[in-house]
């Protein structure tokens, strides 16, 4: 008998896995893709907004290069700590579902079965895209996780948004030498665009480089082509690829199955302020699930102290 499932290993599942151990509790981490999945999915040449020290978990030091970590040093770094936590993580394994009641929960996972006191979901909402239910989405040209631009050198692209990702997508691909095209449907950049990138994509807009189309929408998706609906009244535009750079949201149908449902009011889950404990005895949230569909509120750096919480609230309800 497991003390408690983790359910995510990234950063905020890591966190629990390593507070749970300090507090001499036997936890197993499941992770469906590999450690820090989401943030192995981020583009390649990503560099993080924030600071080093803000993404450091259990006390370990973290390093970069220059003022802000790239990509491959958080990942570097998350390996590190699990390693020196030598946290039982079970990677490439799929929770399908959690029966019992507190204190006597089985997680069923693709490859094995976990009996357990106590289950902490950490699942963040990398994983499933906002799709844009338009036609033609289904076609293999649709990317919703933008990766690099090489492959798309010489090519017709739409980068739909005007968020973070989208900009630099955009600005990524027209760098290594794709045509490209942004659509969205507010009247310009967002405002919470990073500093660095904003005024960048905001001047190739300007001079034409890369051709924007505000106050619209994509109405359908075809093999050679695409169709905008404009202020000016449709328009099509050759096409190789598109990217729907839409966002993410977590997996509540996966949440709702286990008990754990959003307030129809506040749209965030009903749960315990201080231990994060849901309406679902003995099932804690951590990390981004926390705030529900406001998932601009939570990052690494304030998920990250999830952990400690939940585990305390766990010693306590099991000692």
């Amino acid at each position: 008998m497991l003390d408690a499932v983790v359910i995510g290993a990234g950063p905020t599942g890591l966190a629990c896995g390593i507070e749970l151990g300090k507090r001499g509790l036997k936890a197993v981490l499941i992770e469906k893709g590999c450690v820090v999945n989401s943030l192995y999915n981020y583009p390649t040449n990503l560099v993080f907004f924030t600071t080093p020290e803000l993404l450091e978990i259990g006390g370990i030091p973290m390093t970069a290069m220059n003022e802000k970590p790239t990509r491959n040093e958080a990942l570097k770094y998350y390996r590190r700590v699990a390693d020196h936590y030598k946290l039982d993580i079970r990677q490439y394994e799929l929770v399908e579902r959690v029966e019992g009641s507190d204190g006597n929960f089985v997680v069923h996972s693709s490859k094995d079965s976990y009996a357990c006191r106590k289950v902490i979901f950490s699942t963040g909402y990398y994983d499933l895209p906002n799709y844009l239910n338009v036609p033609g989405e289904n076609l293999p040209k649709v990317i919703h996780y933008y990766r690099e631009p090489h492959p798309y050198y010489n090519s017709d692209v739409l980068v739909v948004g005007a968020k973070n990702s989208a900009a630099l997508a955009a600005l990524e691909l027209w760098w290594t030498g794709a045509r490209v095209t942004l659509v969205h449907h507010g009247p310009g950049i967002h405002n919470h665009v990073k500093y660095w990138i904003k005024p960048n994509i905001e001047n190739r807009i300007k001079n034409g480089e890369i051709p924007a189309y505000f106050n619209s929408s994509l109405r359908e998706i075809l093999p050679g082509e695409v169709v905008l609906d404009t202020p000016e009244g449709e328009v099509r535009l050759k096409n190789d690829f598109v990217f729907a750079m839409t966002g993410y949201h977590p997996d509540f149908d996966f949440l709702g199955a286990h008990g754990i449902h959003l307030n129809p009011e506040t749209r965030r889950p009903n749960l315990n302020a201080e231990t994060f404990e849901t309406e679902r005895p003995g099932m804690y949230l951590a990390g981004v699930l926390v705030a529900g569909v406001f998932t601009n509120e939570v990052f690494i750096e304030n998920g990250r102290f999830h952990g400690e919480k939940i585990a305390e609230s766990i010693l306590h309800s099991i000692e």
